[in-house]
This record gives C-alpha cells, sequence and structure tokens, in this order.
C-alpha cells in the first residue's frame, strides 16, 4: 500500500517541475542576489530529473566562440521576453 502511494505521487509531480526548490530550501536566490538557481538548486532538480543537463549561470567573463559564450547567448536569446522581477535579474545575473 504504502509503495503504491509514493509511487502516485511521483507520478503526480510533472517531469521538470520545480517543486521543493525555493529560495526558502536554499535552491534560488533571492531577487536582490540575481535570482536563478544556486549550485545546491541546480543539484536537486537534477536528482528529481535524471538526465537533465542543468547548469549554473554563466556569469563571468567568457571567451568569444567558447561553450559558454554559446550558452550564454542562446540563454539571453530565450529569455528577452521575461519582464517580471526574478527574469529581469536573471538576465542582469547572466550579463544579458
Amino acid at each position: 500500500m504504502a509503495r503504491a502511494k509514493a509511487r502516485s505521487s511521483m507520478m503526480m509531480r510533472k517531469k521538470g517541475s520545480m517543486e521543493g526548490i525555493s529560495v526558502k530550501s536554499g535552491g534560488k536566490r533571492k531577487v536582490k542576489d540575481g535570482a536563478g538557481l544556486t549550485k545546491a538548486g541546480v543539484a536537486a532538480y537534477r536528482k528529481m530529473n535524471p538526465g537533465s543537463m542543468l547548469m549554473t549561470a554563466v556569469t563571468g567573463k567568457v571567451k568569444p566562440g567558447s561553450k559558454a559564450a554559446a550558452r550564454r547567448k542562446s540563454f539571453c536569446a530565450r529569455s528577452r521576453m521575461w519582464m517580471g522581477e526574478r527574469g529581469l535579474a536573471a538576465r542582469r545575473r547572466w550579463r544579458c
């Protein structure tokens, strides 16, 4: 019975869900700190979603044409329309 209950609760959570990852749990940064996920938050997400390739933000200086530069360019393009407080803070953190 307990096994079935645990399995059904696992099935209820959508794949790619950020459920359980919050600022309070240490998984996300506060808006004033630049929003986005912390290293612990990325680890928690990858544990809940095996096979995920999620990584932390590219915040430092990068060489043009490097993988990090490509990740930053891709993120900035995807997040261009983010107008919420957290989205704008995340874009500042990524240096978009």
